[in-house]
């Protein structure tokens, strides 16, 4: 078992991660690098738990990708983190993802090789050329956006990756994790929760 004295260098207090998760869903993060098909999964997700689905950039950005003010968008995000309920997608920066890993009883890790990434990407350009991509704020810059991604990509490749890797081998005692390094993992992860809501539904 993980120590739980040592989760205090990834943000999470012993005392929070010390209650084990016990097998109920109520509060999941979900996150991992650019174009790893998370918002997809995220709503897939909320479909089979029927847990409110949250995403970073729609609390971010308004109409037109236009910036929601710093001050306000951090309170809306600390006010979320002490509900019930939620499923979260997205990042929006280091403290905030650590503190929904600290809050969530649930991890979901997209961790795909970084050319499937790249190449998800790319098709998401191509397709969002003709069709606004899901779960991005109405009117959002495609081209513009798309070009963040790719820098974002490496960024966190780079930097975040191994934190997020470390993290999840660590509180995976502690917590339901869920680290998905394929789509074939991916498809079979929301194929076994589909499994598991039919299985533990009322008849």
């Amino acid at each position: 078992m993980a120590n739980v004295n040592n989760l205090a260098k990834f943000g999470i207090p012993a005392d929070h991660v010390s209650r084990r998760l016990g097998r109920e869903v109520k509060r999941v993060a979900v996150f991992g690098n650019a174009g790893g098909g998370k918002s997809t999964l995220a709503r897939r997700l909320a479909e089979l738990t029927r847990l409110p689905l949250h995403v970073v950039d729609m609390m971010q950005f308004r109409l037109g990708g236009v910036a929601v003010p710093h001050d306000e968008f951090l309170k809306a995000h600390a006010e979320l983190l002490q509900r019930d309920a939620w499923i979260i997608d997205g990042y929006g920066s280091v403290k905030l993802t650590w503190e929904r890993f600290s809050a969530a009883d649930t991890l979901v890790y997209v961790d795909l090789p970084f050319c499937v990434h790249f190449l998800w990407i790319t098709k998401r350009l191509l397709k969002g050329l003709f069709i606004a991509p899901e779960g991005w704020p109405k009117g959002s810059p495609v081209i513009s956006s798309t070009l963040s991604s790719y820098r974002v990509l490496w960024l966190c490749h780079r930097h975040l990756t191994p934190k997020y890797r470390a993290l999840v081998a660590e509180v995976k005692m502690q917590k339901r994790v869920h680290h998905l390094r394929s789509a074939r993992e991916m498809s079979e992860f929301l194929d076994d929760l589909s499994l598991e809501h039919r299985s533990s539904a009322p008849r």
